[in-house]
């Protein structure tokens, strides 16, 4: 889109500068965490449209609705799921085919942690899996400690692999027209690698403490995981239909269906099996409810962050982002993807990595005609993604799951300070996006 008229501009001012100053006010609110991130985004979006930089048709053409789907039906269909109580049977299950060994258990529910993280996603998994993973611990009568930190550092982990997996995927995929075939393809590997690279190392470091008598052993095969399954017929057609989903994601791109109506749809079956045979009053208890859990917070989040990201563009902001960014790389896509990785890893581990990303993702898009086009642009994506996930590793505040799992760890008794955390999740951030820095070099430019 065109910057917008000078004299459209509240007083005149320019519009660069106006729409840089918005979005670093709203920035500022997001990190002070003083304001719901929700709120912050609808202020500085307001303030775009109210100071003229955008016009309120102008927002709307610029929220990418094919992710707020994505989001949306993602949602409904893990909210419905998680009442079957299949995510507390897969915990147990594990936890009893590793035969009680803490070491195993450890290596066991990270990598459980790690595949939910990516059919699912990262904050639905640590909200499920580590309070059975506190009552587990307990009854080995071990610090929790080095299962916390294995199932965050593996929900982040396991969240890069897939479309679906970290929010930053969804936009990059949206906005580029990366399909979920594309993501398993690229990043399954390098995942598969990281993710084995860290759990070598956090067993290197505790292997000695976990260790547990015969009898705390023997209490942890007594659980009876069929006992966390409350629905039966529910947990059929959840698995059902999320088969469907993933499917829909890997080949809806040959019949034209974008993955936010496949997961949509998806939701709409799904919801309509939870519903069917039900009773009038019955059927409104229940959607009242999932749609109760839907996290409008986050959906409203997206929607004007995205406002605010049009803001920026329209006003020729991140055209000069991109140009400055180009003038430092020198022109070179190879230097461009690493900058970008190890950038998007930094940035991601201090700040959100959702108003990062959708930042750079135009940003990136205007440096593609210096790079080789669009088309060469691959690498660069990949490393966006790589380094905007991999980064909530690096402190506690550096994704959502890290704080979730914090405050249960807090309410069980076991704080995790931020200095604490640093100590760890720096070296493993830093390890994992130099594999990943490593992969990107052998599979693109060597």
């Amino acid at each position: 889109m065109a910057a917008a008229e000078p004299a459209s501009i509240i007083m005149g001012l320019d519009p660069v500068w106006l729409s840089s100053a918005i979005f670093l006010l709203t920035y500022i609110l997001l990190v002070s965490e003083r304001v719901h991130r929700s709120v912050a985004a609808m202020f500085g979006a307001g303030l775009m449209i109210l100071s003229g930089i955008i016009t309120q048709d102008d927002a709307f053409d610029g929220v990418d609705f094919n992710t707020i789907s994505l989001l949306a039906g993602m949602m409904i269909l893990v909210g419905i799921t998680q009442r079957t109580g299949v995510f507390q049977y897969v915990a147990v299950w594990v936890v009893k085919k590793a035969r009680g060994n803490p070491q195993g258990i450890l290596l066991s529910l990270a990598t459980v942690t790690a595949v939910f993280s990516a059919l699912f996603d990262n904050v639905t998994t640590v909200l499920l899996i580590v309070p059975v993973t506190l009552l587990i611990v307990e009854k080995l009568e071990l610090s929790p400690y080095p299962f916390l930190f294995a199932q965050i550092f593996a929900s982040n982990i396991g969240g890069t692999a897939t479309l679906i997996g970290d929010p930053p995927n969804i936009m990059i995929g949206s906005a580029v027209g990366l399909t979920f075939a594309d993501f398993i393809t690229e990043l399954g590997p390098v995942v598969l690698v990281i993710h084995a690279s860290v759990l070598a190392v956090l067993y290197l470091i505790w292997r000695k403490q976990l260790i547990s008598s015969a009898e705390a052993r023997a209490r942890i095969m007594a659980f009876d995981e069929r006992g966390s399954i409350t629905d039966p017929r529910l947990l059929r057609q959840s698995l059902s239909v999320m088969a469907l989903v993933i499917a829909g994601f890997i080949f809806g791109e040959h019949v034209g269906l974008l993955s936010g109506s496949v997961a949509l749809g998806g939701a709409a079956l799904l919801m309509l099996l939870y519903t069917a045979g039900r009773n009038g009053k019955e059927q409104s208890t229940r959607v009242d409810g999932i749609f109760s859990e839907l996290e409008w917070s986050t959906i409203v989040f997206f929607m004007c962050l995205f406002m605010m990201v049009h803001g920026l563009s329209a006003s020729g902001v991140l055209d000069l982002l991109g140009q400055h960014m180009v003038a430092l790389t020198g022109s070179s896509l190879e230097a461009t993807t690493f900058a970008t990785l190890w950038l998007a890893a930094f940035a991601s581990s201090i700040v959100d990595n959702v108003p990062f990303v959708a930042t750079m993702i135009p940003v990136l898009e205007s440096t593609s005609p210096y790079l080789g086009g669009e088309e060469a642009m691959g690498p660069v994506w990949w490393a966006l993604s790589l380094g905007a996930c991999l980064g909530g590793n690096g402190t506690l505040v550096g994704a959502t799951a890290n704080i979730i799992v914090a405050g249960f760890a807090e309410r069980a008794g076991y704080p995790i300070s931020f200095l604490r955390f640093l100590l760890l999740g720096l070296p493993v951030m830093c390890l994992c996006v130099a594999i990943a820095c490593i992969y990107l070099y052998l599979r693109h430019f060597a």
